[in-house]
């Protein structure tokens, strides 16, 4: 530290000391000695610790956080080496943070700094990853999406042609034959084919534009509430965490009640009998879906306590067929996602055991560029 405060700063920035001008940053400054303990670090690399600066002097810093091998590893090559060392999306969670706080996902960038008196520091540059994550993230899912929508599309006109000659041609043979317990098989074949043209029509989803209202998205929430109520076990407990703040919306209710209908049934099974889901609303501002930026955006959450969405299928969860269930259809996230882009949203989601989030994201009004 030393160094940095033997520096001068030239006009307009002289009138200020180092410590102000690294504590306005949103970038992450740490100062570690040769035995990797923070001897500085500005407002923002103490949020990203959750831990004081003074309750950090002395400790090594890779004891801040669980599971710090890799930050560890870049830490060490850069002081064994007097090199700058850069680590892209290193996922770091803090020993000191609330329980249900998502890790954080950083990029690092470690420059020694030698002194003549001083010896060896480790100067860290830590910079937020989570926003560029999450829109690579978004990108992904609505290029899928078009995919994936164009596919099903085609597949259920080559499927609906064939089902609808079956059941034409069960119904023909059903009044040809004059025993009862034979027209039971045809009956039989006639409701499975109306069955699969059913799921083939939710696979490929409403070709329609919505039809939109002004509503208020509490008003949504507190009828797809009902439906679950009525759906769970007396055991399940749910719960409603709601922002007054967030305004109404230009939504298609009965397409919008779908989507979040499907994603607590999702959040249901996955907590089980005795778990908990907490259907939350929040309102986020400047914050972009896909490419594109929204002013306002209205977010609801569901929230809940099961083991988390299986590792193999976090990148694949949305697209229709895939499930991680043995009775599971594959299709509830996929329609859902499907109606969620059609209002220029998008569902996201963050999951660990013991706390799964989906997040509905609906903007509110047009968007600035």
């Amino acid at each position: 530290m030393t160094a940095l405060r033997d520096q001068s700063y030239s006009s307009p920035l002289s009138q200020f000391e180092p410590t102000e001008l690294f504590d306005s940053l949103s970038t992450g400054i740490v100062v570690l000695d040769a035995q990797l303990c923070p001897i500085y670090a500005n407002v923002s690399a103490q949020d990203f610790m959750a831990v004081s600066l003074r309750q950090a002097r002395g400790r090594p810093f890779s004891e801040l956080f669980y599971d710090p091998r890799q930050l560890l590893e870049v830490l060490r090559r850069s002081l064994a080496n007097l090199e700058t060392c850069t680590q892209h999306e290193l996922v770091v969670k803090a020993v000191g943070s609330a329980a249900n706080r998502e890790p954080s996902v950083i990029d690092l960038i470690v420059t020694p700094l030698e002194g003549q008196v001083t010896g060896t520091y480790l100067l860290l540059e830590l910079t937020d990853a989570t926003q560029r994550q999450r829109i690579l993230r978004d990108n992904d899912i609505l290029t899928d999406m078009d995919a994936s929508r164009l596919m099903v599309r085609q597949l259920a006109h080559e499927v609906k042609n064939p089902l609808g000659g079956l059941r034409g041609a069960a119904q023909l043979l059903d009044k040809e034959l004059a025993s009862p317990a034979l027209r039971e098989y045809t009956a039989i074949i006639i409701s499975e084919a109306d069955r699969l043209v059913a799921l083939v029509d939710s696979m490929a989803g409403s070709s329609g534009p919505p039809s939109k209202g002004m509503l208020n998205i509490h008003e949504i929430c507190e009828h797809v509430v009902k439906l679950i109520r009525a759906e769970a076990p007396a055991t399940l407990q749910l719960e409603r965490d709601y922002d007054p703040s967030v305004p109404e919306g230009l939504f298609d209710r009965n397409q919008i009640v779908q989507a979040l209908l499907n994603v607590a049934r999702n959040a249901m099974q996955a907590a089980g009998a005795h778990g908990k889901i907490i259907v939350r609303t929040r309102v986020r501002t400047n914050m972009g879906i896909g490419k594109v930026r929204h002013r306002l955006i209205a977010v609801v959450e569901m929230e809940d306590n099961g083991p988390g969405v299986p590792p193999d299928l976090i990148k694949t969860l949305f697209l229709p067929l895939v499930t991680g269930r043995a009775n599971g259809s594959g299709l509830g996230l996929a329609v859902a996602q499907d109606l969620a882009t059609r209002h220029g949203g998008i569902i996201e989601f963050t999951s660990q055991p013991g706390r799964t989030v989906f997040s509905l994201l609906l903007p509110l009004e047009g968007t600035d560029e």
